[in-house]
Parts: C-alpha cells; structure tokens; sequence
C-alpha cells in the first residue's frame, strides 16, 4: 500500500535529507587514499546524531551493522564498513545515508572518486548522475512510476553501460523502504499514478559490466 504523506510530514522527510545532504558535502574531503570505511561510518555516524531528533536509519535495519552503507567498486549496494577496507587511488565508494527524524526516514546516496579514477569509471559517474537528473525531472503529478524507469532508459541506451534490474527505488516515510517501488525501467505511462502526498527514493544504478548481481556471504 502507498502512504500518502501531508505536507508537514513531508517537511520532516525534508529536513532529514537535509542533514544527509549536509553529510555528503562534509565527507567529500576526507573521501582520501588511506583512509578505512569504519571511518567514514564513523564519522557518518557522529555526524546524524549531532543533529537533534536525528538518528542513522540504517543502524540495525535487517541486521545492518553500519551507520551508513559504503560500497567499493563492484559493490552495488549494501557495503558494510569495516576497518581493513581502506580506499585506494582510482576506486569509487558510493555512500548510501539513511537519517530518521522525528520519526520519518531520509533516503539518499552518492558515489565519490576515490584520486584519479579512469576514463571508463568517470564514464560511469557522468552517465548515472546525468539518469538522475532526468528521472527527477519525469517525476511529475499526473505522471506514472514508469515515467521514471524510462527516463533511466532512454539515457543510458548506447551508452555501453547496464542498468542493474534487480535493485530499484522506492517509496520513503515512516520506513526506510516503502511502496512504490521505483525500477529504473519501465515504459512510460506505467505503473502507480504519482499522486500528491507520495515520497520516494530514485536510485539509478548502472554497471560497466552485467546488470546480474550477486549477493555476498556478509
């Protein structure tokens, strides 16, 4: 079932994405060589609840033991911090940042080079931050969920990069993961209407390589 949220609700949702926006800008600097991935959720960490009211939303969610999600490479999604993960010169970590306040979830990510990084994974970033931009902007009142997925689509065709099927966005609220779900396929004029009141998380995911995944043992 989709939740609609008021527009004060949606406020608090607001404010917790501010603070996560706040943390990306913060934590872009120390996105160094050398540096661990406990760290970052360290500091991620002390970083939500410095702010009244915030909590990291993730902590404890299925069983995560992380503050914030922190993804190396081939890793999608999910990426556990731990201290003998140390970033090195041309990786890139997507940071997935979950922040509940007053009793409402924030949902956002962003992936940060690492140093130089090659042509091909700068490729990567371009094309996937350039998808977001375009499925924001199809996601209208009056539209559809499949809105979104197109929009994705159509720019990563030709593009030589895949778009990962089997992790999708989703609907925010008082859970970190609520209806809709958000694929970033689909034809346009699909799926749940996007009404007034609905919240989601849009989160293109492409690969250089397969769009199949595989889960890890952790």
């Amino acid at each position: 079932m989709i939740h609609l949220k008021s527009p004060e609700e949606i406020d608090v949702i607001a404010r917790g994405g501010a603070i996560i926006a706040d943390f990306l800008v913060e934590v872009r600097p120390r996105i160094q060589p050398g540096i661990s991935t406990l760290q970052v959720d360290s500091f991620a960490d002390e970083f939500i609840r410095s702010h009244a009211g915030a909590l990291p939303a993730f902590k404890g969610l299925y069983g995560f033991p992380g503050s914030v999600c922190t993804s190396l490479n081939e890793e999608v999604v999910h990426g556990i911090p731990k201290a003998d993960r140390v970033l090195e010169d041309g990786d890139i970590i997507s940071i997935d940042v979950g922040v509940k306040l007053d009793g409402w979830c924030s949902d956002s990510a962003w992936t940060f080079p690492v140093g130089e990084i090659d042509e091909k994974t700068r490729h990567l970033l371009e094309v996937t931050e350039d998808a977001l931009d375009r499925a924001v902007s199809a996601t209208v009142l009056a539209g559809f969920v499949g809105d979104i997925g197109a929009a994705v689509v159509t720019r990563v065709e030709g593009t030589g990069l895949s778009i990962i099927r089997d992790l999708v966005g989703h609907g925010v609220g008082r859970e970190v993961h609520e209806e809709p779900q958000v694929p970033n396929f689909g034809r346009a004029g699909t799926g749940p209407a996007l009404r007034e009141g609905i919240v989601v998380a849009i989160e293109p995911m492409l690969s250089c390589g397969t769009f199949e995944i595989q889960v890890l043992g952790d």
